[in-house]
């Protein structure tokens, strides 16, 4: 896909005259519009295909099991996987445009591959020992809490993970073991026994007391499909109260490629929650360029979804005192694309992680430098990743479920969020509310009062806290109060705006601590003027809001988001264009997304 370069001077001559013509396009063609034949949105992979005439294409459509057969006999398709949520058709361009035409499909997306997020748990840095010690024997660990890792199996012989499986599927038709080995080190961060032999004991999981499910949904590379992982989100789903499944772990990710509420990895997440499991997703590895340079916007799905606990990952620099840590430099910032919500939302330990090794694996043999101690059934690898800091909040979220098994999934994202250590180098867009603190967490849960949360669109989740500080005058030279998150109850439509969280009049957010000297995230006076950043973080010109004439907005020196939509540079010729000025269908999302996950 051709990137679009452009000069600074043609960006903010056009922004006016796009926001006129597509103000004018809109008037004029709203009657037409209104009297079109339907056409499903499509993701933008899919888009890809249609434009190119792609001969060989996977689609998942939604559908019960009759809907989807008579569908496939309306256009002669081939249906390549049932799901309990659909199917995945395989088709030609032609094909899916007919489908997309169809009165039955609303929105359809591409069965794209799926990759593990690792770039190849200190229990003690975010607390985790603290509250086994302090506890009853047996409690305070996880005990009798069960945590479904969606991932590439796992080698249930190794010591760290003997007694803890409770059961295993495999999704890729394949046996469940691990040859990979990504979804052991995973599992054995959430729940891995310490070890047997000397030189492994100081190595265990967050949550040494829960139990594990082995839903195997990637193949012997680290990579699968979409459509496999919706199936063994509806599966847990399914068999949650058998096994008393109160967290999923997704430590994986695709690129975002429409709205979450299009995405049906999204959906499957929101089914889940709804269903009252806790959803915890990496946040994704794609937060520096292959150049170095840092990028925003690169969440990976289903970390977008508003549902989904996404996590970021940090470098504690192998210490347990939280002073020295720092946000790992290949941890996706947010916000998200398309829905511009703010994440991830909390973070935890992800760099030089040391876990169970599947010994044989793909990771173990290729990258045997990382064999940390142990031989077979106790060997120990050390891993980096947002993979391996979704596994330590995983197992978190366990811990504060056995302190209190009644906390819903927003309270205990409330637990984990209202409680994390704030991490003012990264901001919000890195580290979200911060670094956990699981002994405050399980503080909270045991003895305090979770707040109501924050609402998007009605939909309940937890806005990012923000740490007590001073705020600086804002931009209308008044001063502003410390910058405390409010919750306002759930219903309030003035919380609510373009899917995104919105606080109200009285919330600033920052402080010359955090995001430079003059930075303020909330309403002036006329309701209108958002201000955010300063020339320390985001340029020299940075303004995310709008202006007099609404359409104006402006981010970065030499970087246009409004009217014509345009994110990237305008001289270096990397230009990344977001979204389109005339249709809802050519987006191009440049090198953040095609930077293949480091290992």
């Amino acid at each position: 896909m051709a990137s679009v370069v452009i000069s600074r001077s043609q960006l903010r001559q056009s922004i006016a005259v796009c926001a006129a013509a597509a103000f004018a396009c809109v008037s004029l063609l709203a009657p037409a519009v209104a009297e079109a034949a339907h056409s499903a949105r499509l993701s933008a992979d899919l888009s890809d295909h249609l434009s190119v005439g792609s001969q060989s294409i996977r689609v998942i459509v939604h559908g019960t099991r009759a809907e989807i057969d008579a569908l496939a006999a309306r256009y002669n398709l081939h249906v390549a996987k049932y799901l309990q949520s659909g199917a995945v058709f395989l088709v030609n361009a032609g094909q899916l445009e007919a489908v997309r035409q169809d009165d039955s499909q609303d929105h359809l997306s591409g069965d794209i591959q799926i990759r593990s997020s690792v770039d190849a748990a200190a229990v003690e840095s975010i607390g985790a020992d603290q509250v086994w010690a302090r506890s009853e024997k047996g409690r305070g660990q996880g005990r009798g809490i069960s945590v479904a890792v969606i991932d590439s199996g796992m080698d249930t012989r190794h010591n760290a993970l003997k007694g803890r499986v409770l059961v295993t599927r495999d999704f890729t038709g394949g046996d469940g073991l691990d040859h990979y080995g990504h979804g052991t080190h995973v599992a054995a961060i959430i729940a891995g026994q310490a070890g047997r032999t000397v030189d492994t004991r100081d190595y265990g999981g967050v949550a040494p007391g829960a139990y594990l499910l082995n839903l195997r949904v990637l193949g012997d590379d680290g990579s699968g499909s979409l459509s496999d992982v919706i199936e063994a989100i509806d599966w847990t789903i399914e068999h949650r109260r058998e096994y008393n499944v109160r967290v999923i772990n997704l430590s994986l990710g695709a690129p975002v490629l429409q709205p979450y509420r299009d995405d049906p990895l999204c959906e499957a997440v929101e089914r889940a929650v709804r269903a009252g499991l806790v959803v915890v997703a990496a946040a994704g590895n794609y937060g520096r360029a292959a150049d170095g340079r840092e990028v925003y916007g690169a969440i990976t799905s289903p970390a977008n979804s508003p549902y989904a606990i996404a996590v970021g990952a940090i470098d504690t620099h192998d210490t347990a005192q939280r002073s020295d840590d720092t946000l790992a430099t290949y941890s996706s910032k947010g916000p998200t694309r398309y829905d511009l919500i703010m994440k991830p939302d909390l973070a935890a330990p992800g760099s030089h992680i040391r876990s169970a090794e599947a010994v044989g694996s793909y990771l173990s043999t290729t990258y045997p430098a990382r064999h940390v101690a142990g031989i077979g059934p106790n060997a120990v690898m050390q891993l980096s990743g947002t993979s391996m800091a979704a596994g330590a909040v995983s197992g978190a979220a366990a811990l504060v479920l056995d302190a209190r098994g009644s906390l819903t999934p927003r309270d205990t994202k409330a637990a984990l969020q209202l409680t994390s250590t704030f991490l003012p180098s990264a901001g919000l867009v890195g580290a979200g509310a911060g670094m956990i603190n699981v002994l405050a967490a399980v503080d909270l849960a045991e003895n305090g009062e979770i707040p109501e949360a924050t609402t998007i669109a009605n939909e309940q989740i937890v806005a990012s806290r923000i740490a007590s500080t001073p705020v600086v005058k804002g931009a209308a030279g008044r001063s502003q109060r410390a910058a405390k998150i409010h919750f306002v109850k759930s219903g309030d439509a003035s919380t609510v705006k373009s899917d995104r969280l919105v606080w109200d009049d009285s919330i600033i957010w920052g402080s010359s601590i955090i995001w430079g000297s003059s930075i303020i995230w909330g309403s002036s006076s006329d309701g209108d003027s958002i201000i955010w950043g300063s020339s320390i973080i985001w340029g020299s010109s940075i303004i995310w809001g709008s202006s007099a004439d609404g359409d104006s907005i402006i981010w970065g020196s030499s970087i246009i988001w409004g009217s014509s939509i345009i994110w990237g540079s305008s001289s270096d010729g990397d230009s990344i264009i977001w979204g389109s000025s005339v249709d809802d269908d050519s987006i191009i999302w440049g090198y953040t997304v095609e930077t293949d996950s480091p290992v």
